[in-house]
């Protein structure tokens, strides 16, 4: 059996992203028990990966006009087989969760039931599938957040995260605007054209700027999360200033591959800030 095509519809890098996110959910309030914050990042990872294959399954006929050299477009992997091997991994990761605290099953079935709803329904719905998606992305903090001596202040990586892919969703609706259109699809760069929704990317990404400086202003993270977010705030500036200048198609993706690696960068900071 050729496991490639299966490899790549995990997204293994994403998944990465979010193992790595749950761990500093726990470590930037101090850990409780590193052995349970590994199992739920696994747990995590797993539900991810799931998301990701799920939302595949979906988008197949979307894919087929933004995305054609993707696993399922291109016919190395069968739609039934997809769909089994993400129901397949939502159930592993929400296994998983019944090892840990009471609280980690409720945030695992969240999870779960979100992706299900953003990849079958809310994706293409007006601003719920951006919405979705980012309390997603959040909610791989408090996942963490769960396993640390202050749970509480898992609270702030995971607001600057949905601020974070609030605004990259918006910039991945407008780079998808040919299929969106074409499948009838209710995306905000749809109902209220690109300008509209380059001004709001722009004022999110503008907001999370000035959040970011909060967590070192009041002593939460340390002089290196200063550092280091200082540096992400720099390149979401250009990124602001070239969703502007060129909203093409091209350039969109370029931002959206840039706003990945913003991703790394600021998880990086939260990282030093905890130290």
């Amino acid at each position: 059996m050729n496991i490639q095509p299966y490899f790549k519809l995990t997204r293994f890098q994403n998944n990465l992203i979010t193992f790595i996110s749950v761990l500093l959910g726990g470590f930037a309030g101090g850990v409780s028990s590193w052995g349970k914050l590994l199992l739920a990042a696994l747990s995590a990872s797993l539900i991810s990966a799931g998301g990701y294959v799920l939302n595949d399954y979906f988008d197949l006929e979307i894919d087929k006009i933004n995305r054609p050299l993707r696993v399922l477009p291109k016919g190395d992997l069968s739609p039934k087989k997809a769909l089994i091997f993400s129901i397949s991994l939502f159930v592993m990761g929400f296994i998983l969760s019944f090892f840990l605290k009471p609280g980690s099953i409720g945030i695992a079935l969240v999870a779960i039931i979100f992706l299900f709803l953003y990849s079958a329904k809310f994706k293409r719905e007006f601003l719920i599938g951006n919405v979705t998606v980012s309390i997603i992305s959040a909610l791989a903090f408090i996942y963490g957040g769960v396993f640390s001596k202050n749970p509480e202040i898992s609270l702030i990586p995971a607001i600057l995260a949905f601020l974070f892919h609030m605004g990259r969703e918006l910039i991945k609706d407008m780079e998808d605007l040919e299929g969106d259109q074409a499948l009838r699809s209710e995306t905000f760069p749809i109902a209220y054209g690109i300008k509209n929704s380059q001004f709001l990317a722009s004022t999110i990404f503008l907001v999370l700027i000035i959040l970011t400086i909060f967590p070192y202003k009041l002593k939460i993270f340390s002089i290196y999360y200063l550092i280091l977010v200082l540096m992400m705030d720099f390149v979401l500036f250009y990124i602001i200033l070239s969703l502007w200048n060129n909203p093409s198609r091209e350039n969109l993706g370029s931002l959206s591959r840039l706003l990945k690696f913003e991703m790394l960068l600021g998880l990086l900071a939260i990282f030093a800030g905890s130290l």
